[in-house]
């Protein structure tokens, strides 16, 4: 199971918080994993130059093929900015048809309390789960 380590592609500025996001995102087949993981490579070179980006990590469960990202964002538009730039944007389109399941979950901490905690970020993950499926297909992300 790799994890690729808490980077800091940009300092943060002190006395300010945080816009954090964590994913957990499931391919349909196990042969999707490869090009899942190759993909995702590409996406965390991006993060790593990203204007915004205070933090990220990703780790990939291989074997059952879940990855988990994990990043912090000056701002939500820093955040959204990224993921509409290249690679990402084509990255999310080609891979959308091999994921089995996705959550996503957003929130804000002091950036003094970054880097963020693999097990606060999948506790943040599940109880996001939790909620989509308790507001049905419609909600989840």
């Amino acid at each position: 199971m790799p994890t690729l380590p808490w980077v800091k592609p940009n300092p943060a500025r002190p006395d300010t918080s945080a816009f954090v996001m964590a994913s957990r995102l499931e391919v349909r087949s196990k042969k999707d994993v490869p090009r899942f993981f190759l993909k995702s490579l590409s996406a965390w070179g991006q993060v790593r130059k990203a204007p915004g980006a205070l933090g990220a990590s990703l780790e990939a469960q291989l074997i059952g093929g879940v990855f988990y990202t994990l990043s912090a964002w000056e701002s939500r538009d820093a955040l959204y900015a990224y993921a509409r730039a290249e690679p990402h944007k084509s990255i999310m389109i080609g891979l959308r048809a091999t994921m089995r399941d996705s959550t996503f979950t957003f929130w804000e901490v002091p950036v003094e309390q970054l880097p963020i905690d693999w097990k606060d970020a999948k506790r943040h993950i599940e109880e996001q789960a939790r909620k989509d499926a308790a507001n049905g297909p419609r909600a989840a992300h």
